[in-house]
This record gives structure tokens, C-alpha cells and sequence, in this order.
């Protein structure tokens, strides 16, 4: 490890707490050697918050360093009492949140046991509630092992109020270690050994310079409205430099949520056109020429100028789209695509590299990496060096463009080659990938060297040269031509991929075609790792573009946010009991909106409940947030896999549980219906809960939650019919999960506690197949619906009851017998054999001849009038 390294290292090591790492300083080299520290059998370490990508990682990396006990990945696959027996053999266990509360619930993991708990991704906390739920598990009965937790995301810890301080409580921990690139022993470690920066700095085209110049005002325009109309947000920061970054969309979102009920219609278009620009910048600077005029193309449609904000009647749209065009067309409108600037600088660099090889001649297979954004832009470089660009851009003209754009004569001819063409590319188009690697298989000639040569000529001549080299192992290689790496950031989305990449290929040249901040400084620990190697790094970036600025930017804001940090170290106040370890601790106290636990008229004496309020819970609801506060205000939480309903309160209550966006796609496929009618025949209280985001309004109309097309009246009409067709089914709103868990709370008062086994076996393949197989579902609803049945004695009735004709046949004896209770059974009777009066029905029929004959007379009187 590096030196600073090392001291990160030994921090978190001696005490708990939160470390803040600036992106690419190398915290899963940190983390790996923190995991290597407790690898003992003797241990019990737990791991949360890591993804599949990030396990593998860390796996090979422990495995690479020569350990024999490596850690291990605990899945749902395993069975519950595999799990028992790894927590029994100690070591490291990655493993989800939402498996580790349902054990602890369970009672499977020997909490005494547990060395301590490390926490990946630490800044996702509070939205992980499965993790925020195990952490406070497992501090209430283990107060000795340890919590440390890791980050490499500073501008996560920006947004929202007091943002450290509640993440910080949310884990259990008081330390706060921030190390952002500007700390002095990152600086003096890393400038060691610095590798040989060549900055190119690639002079965009004029027609590029007026496209991005027409982009940048038409956002001003929008940015411009969108504070006119909502002169009451805070939109300090919604400026065009900060709009231009990725990240800070994420961000404003975030900040708009909560009142995002209140912005008008014309507000959100704005704001998804803001998106749409950035998109439209983004693709100037990587896509080529081709790619960006077919995207802009697709703005030009009557559906989207119907629905834009407005920024299509701009002057700066003409410039726009004649540039795009100019950049794909000549004055004649014959095809005759521009060149991509980077593509020339990329030509210079790698001839550069190949002249360079030649005076290395002990150096063999000396490799080139050269990183992108994504597997497009791969896919893009690939097709570019070994089709040549003219060839390339002409397949993407043919790909992307229509037939009228190509201006062709719509001949039998033209039109087969088209789609020939059309059919290459379906099939070329799933050849995507991450990464490929190319290789110079012969020298360029001196010719296309020489100053006369164009650079067109340039281009043709080296990339006809290139060969693909498909799955070649590197080690028999035995051609002195540097090999060409290309790959983008997150290969296969692991965003440990660049990290896999430099360790296995060991590239002593480095060409960077995007500008990325995490990418720069891992190589930057690459190579102080390798001070051996003459590490020589090409640096592409557009001078004077928006690719810079948003560069420039996350360099801002990333110190910004660090600098945020420290002033908030310095000042926030952390109570003592903030890691839980004292048994006063405020954090787990037991939470409670009514004073049933303090009765003033005993002396204010707690009192203790002898049976403890228990809710059998769904497995699949640990992914919310509700289980974890039903804990916190003191019930016992049964975890089961429930084949009816989510929540089972008491015997008779069961509740189904549905968000918004969870209600509005069961009514749509039709599932809801399936569980209500599940659920009205193994319960008498049957409950459809529609709980609301907190941070919305509560309220299930206009244009807040569904559009306001058509498609909202059929879901509000779907809703009213459920309601009609299931009359005993009650229907429960709630504005959020706390306001559902005092529901819960009240709904169980003085009812009995409902038996998890029991509730395990309501609806099980058997029961299932048997009211499939054997009742008739209709006549199942009907029979339901008759006086004195009951979901206890309906099953009963179904199976002992030949037909509604044997039913009516049967004395009250003999029904009493059948249903178990002689109530029920007298209603079901009376139903059956009871008759109405015939003086009321003489009556009834009496009264309704004689109102009958007064309108026809009166009317009869009318009409002659």
C-alpha cells in the first residue's frame, strides 16, 4: 500500500468510524487489506452494502495476495440452515441486508459471536433500510464488536439537511476520517513517482463551435424560465455550468422531489428538457457526426414540438440544426460526413506509440490502453480503426439516416442494397462490446509518413493495417507491434473494471478519450504501484468545450463538497452514546406516540406488556422501510414467506400493502384482483393499504402521481370496481410508512396475536389446487356471500354441500352439524326457507299501481294540454 495508504489503513483499523475517500484514491485496496486483517476462523466479520462486482473483487484480489481462507458470499441459495453453520465457522460472509434482519429476526446468528460489522457504499445508508435495520439489530444485543463504514462519494453527503450527522447515526459510529486528493500526505505520496502527461488539447470544428455554442443558449433560455416560474425554490445552483454535469441532474431531482406535486406541467417539461440538451451535448462531444444529427432528427417530429417548453421557436434551433446538417451534408447535399477531430488526434497518438516501439525492441507486446465512456463509444473506436473513418461513417449514414436524407432515387435497386444494409446492421448491432483489442500487424510504409501524405491518407493507410484479434492469448504473441486495449470505464458495469484492466494488462501507455476524474487518479496510484514501468499518458479533451468544463466542474464540486465536510467535522456535536455501546442509548430507545407505556395514575410506573404485539411480516417486505419502524415502536416482527397478503396483524387481519406505482401496475395486469379475492377467502378482515411517498403530496388525483390521459380514468375505474366487487374488502390510505406503523399499532389493539405457522400454510399449492380443482370460483363467490358464511365454515359448507338444491333440503340440524355453529347455521336457514309477508307484498304492489297511475294520468293530462 501507499503511504497514505497505509495511515487510512491504521485509522479505521484502531477506531470505528466513517471514512470519505475522494473517487480513484484506491479505498477497495484499503477495504481489502481491512478484510485481510480479519480473515481468521475466529472471527466472525459481516460485510453489507457490496455488489456482486465488488465481492468478486475482492475475492480475487485476497486470492491474488496468497490468502487460503477467503471470504465467502451468502445468498438466498444457501438454506437457512447452511447459513447457521457458516455463521458457526466464522470469517468473512458478504451478504445482503434484507438476509441478514430476516436471521437476526430468527434468531440464526450468534450476535455474541459477531467480531464486527463493515459497511461498503456507506453514503447509501439511508435509503438501504435493510442495512440500517441490521446495524440497530445487531447493536441492541451486541455492544462490544465493531462498525466501521467506507465511501468514496463526497457529494452524496450535499444533499439534504444535515446529511453527515444522520448517515453517521444511521451507522452506529462518532469518527469522521476525510481524505480528499488535496490532503498533504495524498499529495507528497502520489508525487513520488508521476507518470508523463501529454495533454492534446483537439480543436473542435467551426460547425461543432455553433452547435454547442446554440445548445448553450437554448439552455440559458430554459434555465432563465425555469426560475421565472418558481421564484420561490431555491435554484442557487441551476446554473448552465452546473447543468452540463451528469451527476447534478441526480442531484436537482433529488432536491425537487419533495415538492415536485407543486411544479406546474410547463415547469417539469422544462426540466426534462434541460435533460434532453445535456444529452444533446454529451453526444456532440462523443458521438460522430452521423450519431448526433440522427438524434437531433428525432426533436424534429410534430409530437415533440407539440410537447417541448417552447425552446424550438429559439433563433439559436436554425443554427442548430443547419450545422448538424452541414456537418453530415456538403452545399450540394451529397453525403460527405466530417471527420471527428478526436479520431485525428487518436491517429497521431498511436503513430507516435508505433515510432516510439521501434527503438524498444527488448520491450515486446508493449501495450496500449485506450479508455472510453461506454461499449458505444468502444464499439465507435473499434469500427474507426479498423474500417478506416470515411468507410465507417458511410455505414452509419446507411445505418441511421433515411433513404430521403441520403437523397437516393427510390429505385428497385437502391432500395435492395438498403436493406441489405439494413439487415448487416440488426445483425452487427448486438456485437457490442466492452472492450477489444487490436494490434498493428505491419509497419506504415514511409510514404504515408511523409508531410505530403493527407491526412486522410494517413488514416487509410495505418487502419488498413489493423487486424481484430478475437479471444488471442497475449503470452504467444510473438509480433513486436504494439498491442491496442479498448475498453470503457465500467466494463460490464464492474466499476472495479479499470482497476481488473491495469493489474492484468500492465499498459505502459494510457490514452484517456474521456475525460473522467476517478480514471486519472487510479492512474495515478498505478503507477506509484509500478514506479518501474515508463508510464506515458495521453490526455484527449476538446480545449474550450463543454467536455472541459464539466471536467473543471466535478473538480469544483467534488473540492466544494469535501471542504463542506470539514467545516462540518469541526463543528457538528455527536452525543456520547452515538455508537450504541451504552445501554441508555437514545438511538435505540423504543419509539411511541400514545403514553400507554407511562400511566400517571399508577405513578407513572412503566408498564410491560405480557404478550408482545407481534405482525407476521412477508419476506418480501424487508425491501421497505415499514418493518424496520413496526421494530423500533416495540413489535415483534415474525419474518415468513407469506403465499396471502404482505402483513398479518391479528387472525382475522391480513393487509396487502401497495405503493402507487404498485397499485396503478397490479389493477393494469390484473394481480390485484387475484389477491383480493385470496384474501377475502381466508380472512374476514381482509386490507388494501396504499401507502404514499412521504415526500409527496398525499393525494390520488390529476396529473401528480398518473398522467392526465385516458389511461388515469381507467385506473381510477379499475379501483371503483375492485371496491364494488369486493365489498368486505376495506381500503386504508396512509401518507407514509410511520403513519402506517401507529396504524398498525391502533388496528391491533386488543386483538388476539396471529400464529406465523398458520399463516404460512393460508394459500399453499395444496389449497390452491384444491379450490381450483374441486369449487367452482363463481359458485365459491356466491356461496360466500350468503347469510351466516364465513371464511371458518366456508370451506366446510363447500366441500360437505352437494348443490345449492342439497343445501335447501338440509333441516337446521343438519346445517348446524355441517357449519359447526348454530347462529350461522340458523341465518343460512332462514335465508333459505324464509318467506316475505304477502299483506307487505299486497301492500308493496298496491302502492306502487297507485303512484304509478297518478304520473300516467298527470302526464296523460299534460300531453292532451
Amino acid at each position: 500500500m501507499l503511504e497514505y495508504e497505509n495511515q487510512m489503513f491504521l485509522e479505521i483499523i484502531h477506531e470505528d468510524g466513517l471514512v470519505v475517500v475522494a473517487k480513484g484514491l484506491g479505498l477497495e485496496t484499503v477495504f481489502a487489506n481491512v478484510l485481510r486483517a480479519y480473515l481468521d476462523p475466529g472471527n466472525l466479520i459481516i460485510v453489507l452494502g457490496t455488489t456482486n462486482h465488488d465481492e468478486q473483487y475482492f475475492i480475487d484480489t485476497l486470492k491474488g495476495l496468497g490468502n487460503k481462507q477467503l471470504p465467502r458470499v451468502v445468498t438466498f441459495e444457501c438454506s437457512s440452515d447452511e447459513r447457521e453453520v457458516m455463521y458457526l465457522e466464522g470469517g468473512v460472509l458478504f451478504m445482503s441486508g434484507r438476509i441478514l434482519v430476516v436471521d437476526l429476526l430468527k434468531n440464526r446468528v450468534p450476535l455474541k459471536l459477531v467480531t464486527g460489522i463493515l459497511v461498503y457504499r456507506a453514503h447509501n445508508i439511508l435509503n438501504s433500510y435493510q442495512e440500517a435495520f441490521a446495524l440497530r439489530l445487531y447493536r441492541q444485543s451486541n455492544k462490544t464488536g465493531f462498525i466501521k463504514a467506507f465511501t468514496n462519494s463526497a457529494l452524496a453527503f450535499t444533499v439534504g439537511f444535515a446529511q453527515v450527522e444522520r448517515i453517521m447515526k444511521a451507522l452506529f459510529v462518532k469518527k469522521l476520517y476525510l481524505w480528499p486528493r488535496f490532503h498533504t500526505l495524498v499529495n507528497s505520496s502520489l508525487g513520488k513517482h508521476k507518470p508523463d502527461v501529454i495533454e492534446l488539447h483537439v480543436k473542435i470544428t467551426s460547425k461543432m463551435l455553433n452547435i454547442q455554442t446554440s445548445l448553450l443558449d437554448i439552455m440559458n433560455y430554459v434555465i432563465k424560465e425555469l426560475k421565472r416560474l418558481n421564484k420561490y425554490l431555491d435554484l442557487d445552483e441551476l446554473t448552465v455550468e452546473n447543468a452540463i454535469s451528469k451527476k447534478f441532474h441526480k442531484q436537482l431531482q433529488l432536491q425537487l422531489d419533495p415538492m415536485w406535486h407543486q411544479l406546474s406541467a410547463t415547469s417539469k417539461q422544462l426540466l426534462s428538457d434541460l435533460k434532453t440538451l445535456r444529452g444533446l451535448l454529451a453526444c456532440l462531444t462523443y458521438e460522430d457526426c452521423v450519431s448526433f444529427y440522427a438524434m437531433l432528427s428525432c426533436l424534429r417530429t410534430m409530437e415533440y414540438a407539440v410537447k417541448n417548453s417552447g425552446w424550438l421557436m429559439l433563433d439559436s434551433v436554425d443554427t442548430l440544426f443547419q450545422s448538424a446538417k452541414e456537418r453530415v451534408y456538403n452545399e450540394k447535399d451529397e453525403l460527405k460526413p466530417e471527420v471527428t477531430p478526436k479520431w485525428t488526434a487518436l491517429t497521431e497518438v498511436l503513430l507516435e506509440i508505433q515510432d516510439q516501439s521501434k527503438t524498444k525492441a527488448d520491450k515486446e507486446n508493449e501495450k496500449t490502453l485506450i479508455l472510453v465512456h461506454n461499449r458505444n463509444l468502444c464499439y465507435q473506436l473499434k469500427n474507426y480503426l479498423t474500417m478506416g473513418a470515411k468507410e465507417y461513417l458511410l455505414y452509419e449514414a446507411m445505418k441511421k439516416l433515411s433513404r430521403k436524407e441520403l437523397q437516393k432515387p427510390p429505385t428497385e435497386k437502391n432500395t435492395k442494397e438498403e436493406s441489405t444494409s439494413a439487415e448487416k446492421t440488426d445483425d452487427n448491432e448486438n456485437d457490442e462490446k466492452d472492450t477489444y483489442m487490436l494490434t498493428l500487424s505491419q509497419k506504415v510504409p514511409e510514404e504515408s509518413q511523409s508531410d505530403l501524405a493527407t491526412e486522410d491518407e494517413k488514416h487509410q493507410t495505418l487502419f488498413e493495417e489493423c487486424s481484430q484479434i478475437a479471444d488471442i492469448d497475449l503470452t504467444n504473441l510473438t509480433t513486436n507491434a504494439p498491442i491496442i486495449l479498448i475498453q470503457s470505464l465500467k466494463k460490464d458495469g464492474d466499476p472495479m473494471a479499470l482497476q481488473r484492466a491495469l493489474a492484468e494488462h500492465m499498459p505502459s501507455n494510457i490514452v484517456m478519450y474521456v475525460a473522467d476524474i476517478s480514471a486519472v487518479r487510479q492512474i495515478e496510484v498505478y503507477q506509484n504501484n509500478n514506479p518501474s514501468i515508463d508510464l506515458k499518458i495521453y490526455f484527449l479533451i476538446y480545449g474550450g468545450s463543454v467536455e472541459e468544463q464539466d471536467y473543471l466542474t466535478s473538480l469544483r464540486r467534488e473540492k466544494e463538497a469535501f471542504h463542506t465536510l470539514i467545516n462540518t467535522k469541526t463543528k457538528m456535536v455527536i452525543p456520547d452514546d452515538q455508537d450504541g455501546k451504552s445501554e441508555d442509548c437514545l438511538s435505540l430507545a423504543i419509539q411511541t406516540d400514545t403514553d400507554a407505556e407511562t400511566n400517571t395514575r399508577k405513578g407513572g410506573i412503566p408498564i410491560q406488556p405480557e404478550v408482545p404485539n407481534t405482525i407476521i411480516v412477508d419476506m418480501r417486505e424487508f425491501r421497505s422501510e415499514l418493518p424496520a419502524i413496526l421494530y423500533t415502536r416495540g413489535m415483534k416482527i415474525e419474518p415468513i414467506t407469506l403465499q396471502v397478503g404482505d402483513y398479518i396483524l391479528s387472525p382475522d387481519i391480513c393487509v396487502e400493502r401497495k405503493s402507487v406505482s404498485d397499485l396503478i401496475g397490479s389493477l393494469n395486469n390484473g394481480r390485484l384482483y387475484n389477491q383480493a379475492i385470496a384474501m377475502t377467502r381466508h380472512y374476514s378482515k381482509a386490507m388494501l393499504l396504499i401507502e404514499f411517498d412521504p415526500n409527496k403530496p398525499f393525494c390520488f388525483q390529476g396529473y401528480y402521481y398518473a398522467s392526465k390521459d385516458i389511461q388515469n380514468m381507467f385506473i381510477t375505474s379499475k379501483l371503483q370496481l375492485l371496491t364494488l366487487h369486493f365489498p368486505r374488502l376495506k381500503l386504508v390510505w396512509s401518507p407514509g410508512p410511520h403513519a402506517t406503523a401507529q396504524l398498525f399499532e391502533e388496528l391491533k389493539q386488543g386483538r388476539e396475536q396471529p400464529d406465523a405457522a398458520k399463516a404460512a400454510q393460508i394459500g399453499m399449492e395444496e389449497t390452491k389446487q384444491i379450490a381450483v380443482e374441486k369449487f367452482n370460483p363463481r359458485i365459491q363467490d356466491f356461496v360466500s356471500k350468503l347469510p351466516g358464511i364465513t371464511t371458518k365454515n366456508l370451506q366446510s359448507v363447500l366441500s360437505k354441500g352437494q348443490s345449492l338444491d342439497h343445501l335447501n333440503k338440509l333441516t337446521k340440524e343438519e346445517l348446524t352439524e355441517m357449519i359447526e355453529n348454530k347462529n350461522e347455521a340458523q341465518m343460512l336457514y332462514n335465508a333459505f326457507h324464509d318467506k316475505s309477508s304477502p299483506i307487505e307484498e299486497k301492500s308493496n304492489t298496491a302502492n306502487k299501481k297507485t303512484a304509478f297511475r297518478g304520473r300516467g294520468k298527470r302526464l296523460f293530462t299534460k300531453i292532451k294540454q
